[in-house]
């Protein structure tokens, strides 16, 4: 499995002392690290009224990156279809893939992706809108791809080549529909029951239709990975985010000091209840951490696991010298291990 391409997803975490300001021009940084280093794609993530993150509207936040940044992929991941026009997020991606030629993703999903009051504030039809998703994607695609020739509606500017698109999902249901409209699948692997990823990615497969002569169904897998110089490094680092997630759930979606990303001092100073180490200890097994070597290695066999041809990496820390460091590590061992 030679040059496995791998990607980011960021979240534009904010962290406890910081600003969402201090967030958004780390998320800058980072892809113009990841572009030094290799990276073939960075994804933003969409969240509404969760004060922890920064990235609300990643359309907006694209384009200060495609403007700082030469050739690597910038995109979503994803745009939660069930709030908007397929006409508007059509406009919005073709004006990207128009300023940026060649390097914008689309990534749809229909999560609600924060609170019910957000989704109410967004969208009062976001429900109707959830069970009319096949509709809605086949919609968008046709304006994506121009070539819904029953739909005379013009649209300019058109990206030539269109953004790519790609449906990010953990079920069958989304695997299936990905299929039959020709978009690549993108599995959520940390949000998820990985014993469900052989299911799903096979419905994708089997059912997979190709839009354009030639295409083949695209698979890729994202994962929450932690990279340091040791493993116990790389628990630590890990310990903020899953210490985070914990405060959250104390706080019961009230929004308090909680909502930001604490330091690796903070997490470790942090009591737990039994039942939350339990948890803990759960969530640290469904993320990989360790030196590169390790993650490389354990990606690798996730890779062939999945017949994946692309692997996306979540890493939220607190610090973002870190997160670098994470990314770094990560690249070099896959190199390493191409070379040899």
């Amino acid at each position: 499995m030679h040059n496995m391409k791998l990607g980011i997803l960021d979240q534009a975490p904010i962290s406890k002392g910081s600003t969402a300001s201090d967030a958004l021009q780390n998320a800058i940084r980072l892809a113009m690290e990841g572009e030094r280093l290799g990276y073939s794609r960075f994804w933003l993530a969409e969240h509404h009224a969760m004060t922890g993150f920064a990235s609300s509207t990643p359309e907006v936040t694209l384009a200060a990156i495609g403007s700082r940044t030469e050739e690597i992929r910038i995109g979503s991941g994803a745009t939660l279809i069930p709030y908007y026009s397929p006409y508007k997020v059509a406009e919005n991606y073709h004006t990207l893939g128009t300023l940026f030629p060649r390097r914008v993703d689309l990534g749809l999903g229909r999560a609600p992706g924060g609170p019910a009051e957000a989704t109410e504030a967004l969208n009062k039809e976001y429900l109707k809108n959830v069970y009319a998703n096949e509709e809605r994607v086949s919609e968008l695609m046709g304006y994506i791809h121009h070539d819904n020739h029953d739909n005379k509606l013009k649209m300019s500017p058109l990206a030539d080549p269109p953004p790519e698109v790609w449906m990010l999902g953990t079920s069958v249901k989304s695997a299936e529909l990905a299929g039959k409209l020709g978009i690549n699948y993108c599995f959520g692997y940390f949000m998820s029951n990985a014993g469900d990823m052989q299911e799903v990615l096979d419905t994708y497969r089997y059912n997979f239709k190709p839009r354009s002569e030639g295409q083949k169904p695209l698979v890729m897998v994202t994962v929450t990975a932690f990279v340091a110089k040791s493993d116990e490094q790389a628990r630590d680092i890990a310990m903020s985010t899953l210490i985070w997630g914990i405060e959250k759930e104390r706080s019961f979606g009230e929004s308090s000091e909680n909502d930001s990303l604490p330091s690796v001092e903070g997490a470790k100073n942090f009591e737990l209840t039994a039942e939350e180490q339990e948890n803990v200890e759960k969530r640290l097994d469904n993320m990989l951490t360790g030196t590169g070597d390790e993650v490389a290695s354990r990606l690798r066999d996730l890779a062939r696991e999945a017949q994946a041809d692309e692997i996306m990496i979540s890493t939220n820390t607190y610090s973002i010298e870190d997160k670098i460091k994470s990314f770094e590590l990560l690249k070099e061992a896959f190199e390493k291990r191409e070379m040899n």
